[in-house]
């Protein structure tokens, strides 16, 4: 489970720096993945003194509970953040880079300027920013305000897939959430993409291209 082992590391390095105050901030996103709609980041920073039993990666986690769970994070939180990227974004300059921008903008979005973040993933996950940081592979395993992160930007992805789920019904984004699940590829099959797919993932170029349509 995850704790704040790596939150007192850097807590640890922003000391041994001359800093008064740490704060630290875990960094995650959601829908990496998906053949359609945005990229969700959060960013979280937690007070020293939390309660916050059961969380961890959200990828282990029921769906049913992610609403509940991300509520009790943002309650107890010191501040959170979010950030979007939207398919255009998507599109234009690939997932890996709107992965990045989504999370250099959810530290922005933060109340709280933090001092060191902590961000899932590898060093390809390194962010434009002033703040030190540290990439941690499957950080949302390991750090307690990473997990929280993870489980923040998953419940707000997921809602907002089912807001599109009801404006496009066919493609069952309410139970798939925009993965490229065996009745998405179905609905695609019979019905096309919509504006909501991302147009640069190959599969959908495939589905375009038997389809003969054009973005």
């Amino acid at each position: 489970m995850p704790d704040l082992s790596w939150e007192q590391l850097a807590h640890e390095q922003d000391k041994a720096s001359g800093l008064t105050k740490s704060i630290v901030a875990g960094l995650d996103e959601a829908g990496r993945g998906p053949f359609a709609g945005p990229l969700i980041a959060a960013a979280v920073i937690l007070p020293e003194m939390v309660n916050l039993p059961g969380i961890t990666d959200s990828k282990q986690i029921e769906k049913r509970f992610h609403q509940s769970y991300a509520k009790r994070i943002i309650e107890q939180a010191v501040a959170v953040g979010i950030g979007v990227a939207d398919v255009e974004y998507i599109n234009q300059y690939g997932v890996g880079a709107a992965n990045r921008y989504a999370l250099e903008l959810a530290v922005k979005d933060l109340a709280v300027t933090p001092t060191h973040l902590l961000i899932d993933g590898g060093p390809q996950q390194k962010i434009q920013s002033e703040i030190p940081q540290i990439q941690i592979t499957k950080g949302d395993t390991k750090s307690l305000s990473i997990a929280a992160a993870s489980i923040v930007a998953k419940s707000i992805h997921d809602e907002l897939m089912r807001g599109y789920a009801k404006e496009f019904p066919q493609y069952n984004w309410e139970k798939n959430a925009g993965y490229g699940t065996p009745d998405h590829f179905e609905a695609l099959r019979k019905y096309g993409i919509c504006k909501y797919h991302r147009t640069s993932f190959r599969p959908i170029q495939k589905i375009m291209q038997e389809r003969g349509q054009k973005q």
